[in-house]
Order: structure tokens, then sequence, then C-alpha cells
């Protein structure tokens, strides 16, 4: 199994944050209210997801107009490893995923106040 990086945190303004874990592709906040698999949401190009606590305070993806912003979490379009076998008209490529590194990831905080 790969070692799994560190996400890049990024703390947009001043104040206190939520609080969150990472723990391996996962992240967490509040306390595992809400746990977002973030390989689950990669796709061919780059995706931003916007963590929200509504207005009855619970966290949620997506943005809802009484909500407020907590955190982004920044994925990077995924990437491929290509192999051809064969040569002329026999050559086929083959398209393998790679695994998200999560040292590409960016969570990026504001303020909970």
């Amino acid at each position: 199994m790969a070692k799994v990086n560190d996400v890049q945190v990024i703390q947009k303004d001043t104040g206190e944050k939520i609080q969150w874990e990472q723990d391996g592709q996962r992240l967490s906040f509040d306390d595992e209210a809400l746990t977002v698999k973030v390989p689950k949401y990669q796709g061919d190009e780059a995706r931003t997801l916007d963590v929200c606590r509504d207005r009855t305070g619970d966290l949620m993806l997506g943005v809802q107009p009484s909500g407020r912003y907590v955190a982004q979490i920044e994925i990077p379009a995924a990437e491929y490893d290509e192999v051809t076998t064969g040569e002329g008209e026999e050559a086929t490529t083959t398209r393998t995923r790679k695994e998200l590194d999560m040292a590409a990831v960016k969570l990026i905080l504001w303020s909970v106040e």
C-alpha cells in the first residue's frame, strides 16, 4: 500500500476553524459529523467540494442560501498511466488511473465564527 500524504491546508481568514482530521484518503469534520472519501469525488477535471453548516448547525456538502462556508476541498483532476502494446494497426493503449496523491488536495478552512 502506498504512503498517504497529508493534504495542503490553507486558512482563508482569521478566527476559529472547524475541527477536522485526515484518516488516509478520508477527511472528517466536526468529530465525524461529516466524512468525505476524497477519491470518490475525483474525476477527469479538477473539482471543488463546498463544506457548509446549514442554518440548524448541521454540516453538509454543497451550498445552501442560509448556510455558512466552513471549508472547501480542492481535488485535482485524475492522472493516468498509458501503456501501448503492439505496433502499427495492432497497437493498443491501456490507460490506468493513478491513485490520488492527497498531497495534491487542498483543504481551505474558513472561520466558523
